[in-house]
């Protein structure tokens, strides 16, 4: 039966301990979360060759699952022994994380076909299998916390669990980012939240004086650094993934997972699972040059944007130029290349430069012959950089009189499909609203040429005038290639109707990623139609507080990807610049939260509504809603705001110290929008609360909800269909129609 000193009882261990041991477990749950988040999202793209979608799958999955985490977490204070239950999800919190890592390289080419690419259904299934136990675990045990610290300091200790959660997620992005990634592998890597997270569960047993879970907690931390320190965990791990290749290098840079494979004396490099280049590619390469070189044999200075550790700048100086300036942004491909490839890269002519290849174009003051840009297809933002309106204006810019640029795009094999020709038309028009003459050969990929000068179909003849030597590229294989049917074929492709492709309306890479998932049978089935009908019943029954946390953690993603996205438009893609992005938002939101927890104190600016307030008292439904509902209208004023920054930056790039100026004011629009989401948690909860944790519950849920329809619909759909303009003026529309409702109600639901 139950005794009714038992609610008492069963937290009087907490009160002994205090809250600061637990605060402290739950910083080392940020810490660990942000970790896993990132590592998983690496290591899922890398398992399924992703692109923007996958990544856009995984980040959904997660802020999905952890919200299933949260409401499962809603009667957690009705558990008998909490402290206990806490301690024990502490050390699955620890020991998941490497786990996922091994089983997902173990078992991909078991259950999909190796080498074989999985389609949106398999990516999505097998992400929600892989992250479910973590996020669950997760999400209940930050629940758990908050019933913790609710009973010991009210209301004010749910608002405790949010700050803690923030700081720990500051440190774990910021340690991620800029230290470990760059010197060690995931699964290494994953041992340092693994050891953190297990010392939190000695340190709470201890205090509790729970000497068996003390014990065992101890034990397995030893264990996890024996493990780390005699077995080589990514490599054992990796050699299960690539079982059938000989590994000769791997690493990971911030830009990606790099692995070198070698069979019958053939180099294969390979980046978070797509393959970049090969020593035997020799069609690949010679297309990329010679098309382009062909049309101005006599250049004396090329511009190659990546490619150059496959041999394209080698080939390039067939044609006697003076100089390439070959432009890479991730070091590590540079530094396998010279190892592996030293011959690609060993003329003086050669002129590396590691920076991002659009940054450079935008700040160079030279003059060029011929730009080839020689990237991967646009299947994420940041490559559709490289496919934009603004950045062929860029490159028309250094380019000399007459000189000529250069890209492949898409697969071709005798067939375009309508979502090829969709691309294919895009990337068309945008070339020339830059350049009024546009050639379009059709070889193994479509390439593009552009120029204000003379363009010219005879390829094989103006290879032949100059005495250059090939391998694939004579008039044999060009007849074939450039038959008049192929040539039609293009041609009818390219009439057909597509937006232009701009910076901050990238509807290329929405139709590169139409185009990719047209190879797999995608139908709406029973999977999307019961995630769309939940979601949608959820929607439905949202009110009050849950309803502005929901918007506002949709505004939270879907803005600070908007921010991103603009940030590498005009900064170039500066990865650890990015990381400062990032870790400035979590910054934003712990010290918003933290703005909140003081107000009932007066020691912070208040609204005169909150003065009559005591320290975790619950504010009067009319105050705390009228609060509450004016930073829901102020996060709606802030996104409309937002739609003119990135043209108004855009239009100040030319100016001196425009770069610190931009880097600064996006920073600045980060921490802003930051703070007034972190601002509302705590006082929702104060809003919600009952004296019991399903307030905390239902909050944190419908975060995270609107977290994950924001990040998924922004990253894939929203930004590239409706633009910066649409995704700002729906996030804004979102945010005051849960300000109005909560203004209006009389009550809190």
């Amino acid at each position: 039966m139950e005794d009714g000193n038992r609610p008492a009882n069963r937290f009087s261990i907490l009160h002994s301990l205090s809250s600061f041991p637990v605060q402290l477990a739950v910083g080392a749950l940020g810490v660990s979360c942000v970790m896993t988040q990132l590592a998983l999202m690496r290591e899922l793209l890398d398992a399924f060759s992703g692109n923007e979608l996958v990544l856009g799958v995984v980040l959904g999955n997660w802020l999905l699952l952890m919200s299933f985490g949260t409401w499962l977490g809603r009667g957690a204070d009705k558990l008998r022994r909490p402290l206990i239950t806490l301690i024990v999800l502490q050390i699955l919190v620890a020991l998941l994380p490497l786990g996922q890592v091994f089983l997902l390289r173990a078992v991909r080419n078991v259950v999909f076909i190796r080498g074989a690419a999985v389609g949106v259904t398999g990516t999505v299934i097998s992400a929600f299998i892989l992250l479910l136990p973590y996020c669950l675990v997760a999400g209940y045990a930050l629940m758990l916390a908050c019933s913790l610290l609710a009973r010991a300091e009210d209301a004010l200790g749910i608002g405790r669990v949010y700050v803690a959660d923030s700081v720990g997620s500051i440190i774990g992005g910021a340690l991620f980012s800029f230290v470990l990634v760059r010197f060690l592998d995931h699964a290494s890597l994953l041992v340092y939240p693994a050891v953190l997270n297990l010392l939190m569960a000695v340190l709470l047993a201890f205090r509790a004086r729970f000497k068996l879970l003390s014990t065992i907690a101890g034990v397995l931390t030893v264990a996890v650094v024996a493990m780390a320190i005699l077995v080589d965990l990514d490599g054992v791990s990796t050699a299960w993934q690539y079982s059938r290749q000989h590994i000769v290098a791997r690493a990971n840079s911030p830009y990606g997972k790099l692995l070198v494979t070698e069979s019958d004396g053939q180099f294969n490099f390979i980046e978070n699972g797509v393959p970049l280049t090969s020593t035997r590619d020799d069609q690949h390469v010679e297309e990329t040059v010679h098309y382009a070189m062909a049309q101005r044999p006599e250049a004396r200075k090329v511009l190659l944007v990546g490619g150059g550790i496959s041999g394209t700048a080698r080939e390039i100086l067939k044609y006697h130029v003076s100089r390439v300036d070959y432009v890479e942004l991730d070091p590590l491909i540079l530094e396998f290349g010279r190892k592996f490839l030293p011959e690609n890269l060993a003329d003086n002519r050669i002129r590396i430069i590691n920076t991002d290849g659009r940054l450079f174009v935008r700040q160079t003051g030279e003059k060029y012959d011929v730009v080839i840009i020689d990237i991967p297809a646009p299947s994420t933002a940041q490559l559709n950089r490289f496919f934009t309106v603004e950045f062929q204006a860029e490159v028309k810019r250094v380019l000399a009189p007459g000189g000529v640029v250069s890209f492949g795009l898409g697969r071709y094999e005798n067939y375009v499909s309508p979502e090829l020709a969709r691309m294919l038309a895009s990337a068309d028009q945008s070339l020339k609203q830059s350049f009024p003459n546009v050639r379009v050969f059709p070889g193994s990929q479509v390439f593009f040429l552009a120029s204000d000068g003379p363009l010219f179909n005879d390829i094989a003849a103006r290879i032949e005038q100059r005495g250059i030597k090939t391998k694939l590229m004579n008039r044999h294989y060009l007849d074939a290639m450039l038959t008049p049917d192929r040539m039609a074929d293009m041609q009818r492709a390219l009439e057909q109707p597509a937006a232009l492709n701009t910076d901050f309306s990238p509807v290329l890479y929405y139709y590169h990623l139409r185009h990719w998932m047209s190879q797999f049978q995608t139908g709406f089935g029973v999977l999307q139609a019961l995630l769309f009908v939940l979601v949608g019943i959820y929607l439905v029954r949202l009110r009050g507080a849950a309803l502005v946390l929901f918007s506002s953690g949709f505004a939270s993603t879907a803005l600070e990807i908007l921010l991103l996205l603009a940030f590498q438009v005009l900064c170039g893609s500066v990865y650890h610049q990015i990381g400062v992005i990032v870790t400035v938002f979590m910054a934003g939101l712990a010290l918003g939260a933290m703005m909140t927890n003081r107000f009932p104190n007066g020691r912070a600016a208040l609204p005169r509504v909150l003065a009559d307030q005591q320290v975790g008292s619950t504010p009067r439904g009319d105050n705390g809603g009228k609060i509450l509902a004016l930073l829901a209208f102020a996060i709606a004023s802030y996104a409309i705001l937002l739609a003119f920054f990135p043209p108004l930056l855009n239009g100040v790039s030319d100016l001196t110290a425009s770069l610190w100026f931009i880097k600064t004011a996006i920073a600045l629009l980060t921490l802003i929008l930051a703070v007034l989401v972190g601002m509302q948690f705590p006082l929702a909860n104060r809003l919600e609360f009952d004296g019991t944790v399903a307030g905390a519950s239902r909050l944190y849920t419908a975060d995270f909800v609107g977290a994950f329809l924001g990040a998924l619909l922004a990253s894939t759909l929203l930004i590239p269909l409706i633009g910066v303009m649409g995704v700002c003026l729906l996030t804004a529309a979102l945010n005051l129609l849960g300000g109005t409702m909560i203004h209006f109600r009389k009550a809190i639901i």
